[in-house]
This record gives structure tokens, sequence and C-alpha cells, in this order.
């Protein structure tokens, strides 16, 4: 029975393993994404103070400007 039981650890560690491995890289890249996007965020809005143009709302997304 010692046997099995060792046989079925040995028989599932790779797979487990490599879920691990799976889960660690998609954390890592959707934290880099969203960190990404926060900074670009901020910059945008940074750049938007500067010039003065009004803050990008969600309601404006995606439309386009009304023609003069």
């Amino acid at each position: 029975m010692d046997d099995f039981w060792a046989n079925a650890i040995w028989s599932l560690a790779p797979t487990v393993l490599i879920g691990l491995i799976f889960w660690f890289v998609m954390r890592a890249i959707i934290r880099a994404d969203r960190n990404e996007r926060k900074a670009y965020a901020r910059i945008e809005a940074e750049e938007r103070a500067k010039r003065g143009v009004a803050k990008r709302g969600v309601e404006n997304l995606g439309r386009e400007r009304p023609a003069n």
C-alpha cells in the first residue's frame, strides 16, 4: 500500500507543478498589465492637466467629438 501512495504522489506532482508555474506566470502578466495601465492613466492624466483638457470619463469612451 505504501507503493500505491508514492506512485499516486509522483504521478500527480508534474501536473501540480505545471499548474503552479502557469498560475505564477499568469499572475505576473496580469499584475504587470494592471500596473502598466495604472501608470499610463497617471501619465495621461498629467498630460491632460498640462493641456487643460477635460478628464476622459467612462461616458465618453467610444464616442467621437461633436463637429463644430
